[in-house]
């Protein structure tokens, strides 16, 4: 019996071709061009790229402290404790109902004197006899004002994906583990984190890339990111044009380049799983 003939190899059709990218390549080519001849635009992206430091400095740290927030509230939302359910439910309800400007303000304005009242308040013994001095709220640095906001923001959103990883892992994995003898904590490590985090990393990468564009909302209390520098060198040269395109151009790169670094991974997990 004649063995059915080998189906042929895929042909990548143009369809498929990343037309998207080498378009934004050209682009991207083009704004360097500028950066290189022309006096205005090189002047502009010497300025604008002292703050690409501080648009890492937040993003990273709201980033890592969001994390760890949302690692705990989703621990809290698949707990067997309902009181700890409904409470983190709350928190991650309430949270991504907020548009993340208004909580920024709201966590600079409102929350920070809050802090501060409460500190001088914990404090009062030791004040009182000169000991200490109390806490100002212009100690409270904004960077950090808006660091602590974006890290309540993204909390809510990182705790539904470390959640969605959890809930993936199946259940009578984790009934075998118990029946072995594993406490809670080594079954999360051996059994429940190895396998979530496949289902994790993707949409993982997919915030932190959005936080990286969401740190411009920093520039609203004055935090000296890329948009704030921005902002200040077009309103004292009126180079609205040429001052946003390299804004713009900088987001870009940071985005387009981690976007890409995230899909990579997501189809690396892919084919890895398959064996």
């Amino acid at each position: 019996m004649a063995l059915p003939p080998s189906a042929p190899p895929p042909v990548r059709s143009r369809s498929t071709f990343p037309w998207w990218l080498l378009a934004a390549a050209l682009i991207g080519l083009l704004v360097l061009w500028a950066v290189v001849v022309d006096h205005d635009y090189r002047r502009i992206f010497t300025a604008l790229t002292s703050g690409i430091a501080t648009t890492f400095y937040v993003t990273l740290m709201a980033f890592s402290l969001a994390s760890l927030l949302g690692i705990i509230v989703a621990m809290m939302r698949t707990s067997a404790n309902a009181f700890l359910v409904q409470v983190a439910t709350f928190y991650t309800e309430i949270i991504r109902g907020v548009p993340i400007l208004v909580l920024l303000f709201y966590i600079a304005f409102v929350g920070a004197p809050f802090i501060v009242d409460s500190v001088n308040w914990l404090i009062s013994p030791l004040t009182a006899p000169g000991w200490i001095g109390k806490m100002s709220i212009r100690s409270f640095d904004f960077t950090w004002r808006a660091i602590i906001a974006l890290m309540i923001a993204y909390s809510a959103f990182l705790a539904e994906v470390f959640r969605a990883g959890i809930e993936a892992v199946d259940s009578g994995q984790i009934e075998a583990a118990r029946a072995l003898g594993l406490s809670r904590w080594h079954t999360f490590r051996h059994i429940i984190a190895p396998q979530a985090m496949r289902t994790i990393l993707p949409p993982y990468g997919n915030d932190f890339v959005s936080m990286i564009k969401d740190s411009a909302l920093v520039s609203a209390l004055g935090v000296q990111d890329i948009t704030q520098l921005g902002k200040v060198y077009s309103a004292s040269t009126f180079k609205f044009f040429e001052t946003y395109n390299i804004v713009a151009f900088l987001y870009l790169i940071m985005t387009i380049s981690l976007s890409l670094a995230v899909r990579w991974l997501e189809h690396y997990l892919k084919r890895s799983s398959h064996y």
